[in-house]
């Protein structure tokens, strides 16, 4: 072969994987976009791993010191352990060692359909979690439907929670002034209703990544539903059981979330005389996310109280 048909060749070869890059991409963005989470993730320092919980398989993200103070975190409803990944580093900077599970149904664990994906449930896993981990007491957090769960478990099991920390949470005994399907979107113009009840100002989602967002939501439409249906019977709501918290507890709220309004974060701060209330300005209930510039501070002037 000649070197000008091998370079030929060359660049037939580069650009044929090129265009088929471009074309998965465009197919399926959010595997593209999740797969470049894990690289960050994993260059950052946090272990992937998975272990068996009450008979299934959970995925968990594990970071910090092997002999530092145990935190968990719990992602909420339609999230993943990923979500952390603004907030954890400053754990990890106190030393902490930090775990992450994803909660079945969610992430990259196990979506058992023999489950109930209640509230009761999930707590019951997230214990079953902390036990394959052999950690007898932690500091926990969670977040939105993650908040409700470490509430039912600072008030189940109150021996083994040190710190507890709730951002923008659900568990009260409200109804949503939104509509709840909005978490199953089917059409890209619900997609966009539903960002903007999570963020102010979101941002413009091009078509064929909006078009694969809709596909997931289609796959794991089953497990969103059965985990709303039984939220909203409001059998396992926390009214009565914050005023019994006896840890001291971190309450975080993005003063502009519609989702779960400040008004609720406010109830919860008067149903637990020893919280602290901190309201993030101009974030709404993806504080975590994206505004862990100014949470995590606050979250390390706690855990170092």
């Amino acid at each position: 072969m000649t070197p000008v048909r091998k370079l030929v060749w060359t660049l037939v070869v580069i650009v044929s994987v090129v265009i088929a890059i471009a074309v998965a991409f465009y197919e399926r963005p959010v595997s593209f976009f999740n797969r470049l989470l894990y690289t960050q993730m994993a260059l950052a320092g946090v272990h992937s791993h998975y272990v068996m919980v009450e008979g299934h398989r959970m995925h968990y993200y594990v970071a910090g010191p092997s002999d530092g103070p145990a935190v968990v975190l719990v992602h909420g409803l339609g999230g993943q352990a990923e979500d952390w990944r603004n907030l954890s580093p400053f754990l990890r900077a106190l030393g902490y060692r930090v775990y992450l599970p994803d909660l079945f149904g969610f992430g990259r664990s196990d979506r058992p359909v023999d489950f109930s994906y209640s509230i009761p449930d999930q707590a019951a896993s997230v214990f079953a979690f902390m036990d394959a981990m052999n950690l007898r007491q932690v500091d926990l957090g969670g977040w939105s439907m993650g908040g409700w769960i470490v509430q039912r478990m600072a008030a189940d099991h109150p021996e083994r929670i040190r710190k507890l920390m709730i951002f923008d949470s659900a568990g009260l005994y409200v109804q949503p002034a939104w509509n709840t399907a909005l978490f199953t979107p089917t059409t890209s113009v619900e997609l966009d209703q539903l960002d903007t009840l999570l963020m102010p100002q979101p941002p413009q989602v091009p078509a064929f990544i909006a078009h694969d967002i809709l596909r997931i939501a289609r796959n794991h439409a089953w497990v969103m539903h059965r985990a709303l249906n039984s939220m909203l019977t409001g059998q396992d709501t926390t009214d009565a059981l914050l005023p019994r918290l006896n840890m001291p507890v971190l309450l975080v709220w993005g003063q502009l979330d519609q989702i779960m309004p400040l008004a609720q974060g406010e109830k919860m701060h008067q149903l637990i005389p020893q919280s602290k209330l901190e309201v993030v300005p101009d974030c709404g209930h993806m504080a975590p996310v994206q505004c862990a510039d100014r949470i995590g501070p606050q979250v390390q002037a706690f855990l170092k109280q």
